[in-house]
């Protein structure tokens, strides 16, 4: 070879005619040999691995985790639809309605109520899937780019046990709501009992659980300060009503009762409201005053008020009708009002 090609090849950093040109070294992977095939370029095959293999992979793995995030929310809004149809998936029942044991409730759910169940279980589904899809997702990238992530495992396990300490009210409260909702223990529109606070319930959320009382209050109650929950508008109510009679005939005045009770079971504004019809059931409490008799009814929760009332008002008239309401007022007793002194007396011990 001339000697000055020879210098220039080498200036150059060109191959030399009687020396093999270079090969990468990276053969034995499969897409640095495509590649080397198709450019004949030893640099751009050995720098395809960054520039070619490990972008294409993220890109991969960021549509693949965008694809699974929305087939898994659109099987959750299927979920949520069929909920709102009354189609109720076993995934958004309350626990007590999958028991196969237990006793069916007298009246259906309100669709509503279950509408907005299944919405708030919905969206929580909705934000767990998100977060632990992309952060798989976010791990898998960091491993392409060759990142050690064992260290900043233990970074987010530190920060996340410090947060957890910090937070821990805040997680008591969230899972608390979540184990509300995934039991039904009552929803929008419920009269509840939660302790210090009862009335209707206007909003439930995950952290907080919002109440307007009788006299307008709202309250805003923590989920994980509820300890005990009483609810007042589940499956069915039972209405109470005792009815004093003196010392009227027991027997007499039950006959009096039973027919007034029949009467509101008939009533067709009434019957729809009533899972069972009135029952009088007998003599519950003697007092001084005499007899007390206890006439009871199994009512809807959306009922209870209105047939409670009208069942007072019958029982109340049929004993008034049938004197036996005359009967105990004869037999009371009234204390005397004291009357004043006579005039030139002085009292009791006489004048001194």
């Amino acid at each position: 070879m001339n000697p000055a090609n020879l210098l220039t090849a080498v200036v150059l950093g060109l191959p030399s005619p009687s020396t093999p040109a270079p090969e990468p070294s990276c053969l034995d992977n499969p897409p640095c040999k495509l590649v080397y095939q198709v450019t004949d370029s030893v640099w751009f095959a050995e720098g395809s691995n960054y520039l070619l293999i490990k972008p294409a992979t993220i890109v991969l793995i960021l549509l693949l985790a965008i694809l699974l995030r929305y087939l898994l929310n659109r099987t959750i809004n299927r979920l949520v639809r069929s909920t709102s149809e009354s189609r109720i998936p076993a995934v958004l029942r309350p626990l007590r309605e999958r028991i196969p044991a237990a006793a069916p409730d007298p009246q259906a759910v309100v669709p509503e109520r279950r509408r907005q169940r299944a919405e708030a279980i919905g969206s929580v589904l909705r934000s767990l899937t998100t977060a632990v899809v992309f952060a798989i997702a976010t791990l898998q990238i960091l491993s392409e780019l060759s990142l050690d992530l064992a260290p900043l495992l233990a970074s987010a396990g530190i920060a996340g046990l410090a947060l957890g300490f910090g937070a821990q009210t805040l997680v008591k409260d969230l899972i608390a709501g979540l184990f509300m909702l995934l039991e039904d223990q009552y929803g929008v529109g419920d009269t509840v009992d939660l302790g210090e606070a009862t009335g209707v319930v206007e909003a439930v959320g995950l952290r907080i659980t919002t109440v307007r009382d009788a006299r307008g209050v709202v309250w805003y109650i923590r989920n994980g300060e509820i300890i005990r929950v009483g609810n007042k508008s589940q499956g069915w109510a039972m209405v109470v009503v005792d009815m004093p009679i003196g010392f009227a005939r027991t027997e007499e005045a039950t006959a009096v009762l039973r027919t007034a009770a029949a009467s509101v079971a008939v009533d067709p504004e009434l019957a729809p409201e009533l899972v069972e019809p009135p029952e009088v059931v007998g003599v519950e409490q003697i007092t001084v005053d005499g007899s007390v008799i206890r006439t009871i009814a199994k009512t809807t929760t959306e009922g209870q008020f209105a047939v409670s009332r009208e069942l007072r008002r019958r029982l109340a008239e049929a004993l008034e009708n049938s004197g036996i309401t005359a009967g105990m007022a004869a037999t009371r007793m009234f204390p005397r009002p004291a009357t004043p002194p006579a005039e030139g007396e002085t009292g009791q011990g006489g004048a001194t």
